[in-house]
């Protein structure tokens, strides 16, 4: 495909919006599609005329025949009848007609061997555009996975491993100072309970003379 084939091609294709943009794959053979569609389209009419001027020229031909046959019968006729000159006549229209007759049928043969070529392409073209919906198809096929795989690929890239670790580091951290805290609440709370125990088996001074006193008393 020519430079100018493919900046037409593209500009079709943005043209008629197809998918996500002129680069996509899909977007350009569709485009393809249409060509081959429009081609089909063009080679269909060409043959119509073809055929038409087939039909023609075999119509002008069968024309020719009766005429050359009428000239022949002219011919007899007027040689029984002793008109030598109106067999003269009769004889060089005959030989005329039988020439253009002659140059019918070429050119007959020719239409039809232009006929023949151009069903062909045709043919191949057909051929050519069912091998490419095929081929879609199976593109689009890969394309879909392709983009599955793309958008995997996306949600990997998405999860950042460094801020997980670091999340999970500051957990940890957490988890240690918690930890940290109990330990310390405990050894806190060892000597508070040891000063109650003493606090409560402490005697003051008064309540020792008053049990002296009452000791001598007795």
């Amino acid at each position: 495909m020519g430079i100018f084939k493919r900046l037409k091609t593209i500009t079709m294709a943005e043209m008629n919006g197809l998918l996500d943009g002129i680069e996509d794959p899909i977007t350009l053979l569709n485009e393809y599609s249409r060509e081959m569609e429009q081609e089909m389209v063009k080679g269909q009419k060409a043959l119509a005329r073809q055929i038409f001027v087939e039909k023609k020229q075999a119509a002008l031909i069968s024309q020719t025949k009766i005429l050359v046959d009428k000239r022949t019968r002219q011919v007899k006729l007027a040689i029984e009848q002793g008109d030598e000159a109106m067999a003269k006549l009769a004889v060089q229209e005959k030989l005329n007609q039988e020439k253009q007759l002659h140059l019918y049928v070429e050119q007959l043969e020719a239409v039809k061997g232009q006929t023949q070529i151009l069903v062909a392409k045709l043919d191949e073209l057909k051929e050519t555009y069912n091998q490419l919906q095929h081929k879609k198809i199976l593109l689009a096929s890969r394309v879909n996975v392709v983009q599955s795989m793309k958008q995997i690929q996306k949600a990997t890239v998405s999860f950042h491993t460094d801020d997980i670790a670091r999340g999970v580091a500051r957990a940890e951290d957490r988890i240690l100072l918690m930890e940290a805290e109990v330990q310390a609440g405990n050894q806190f709370a060892a000597p508070l309970a040891q000063f109650d125990a003493a606090y409560d088996n402490y005697v003051s001074e008064e309540e020792l003379n008053k049990e002296i006193e009452k000791l001598k008393a007795e």
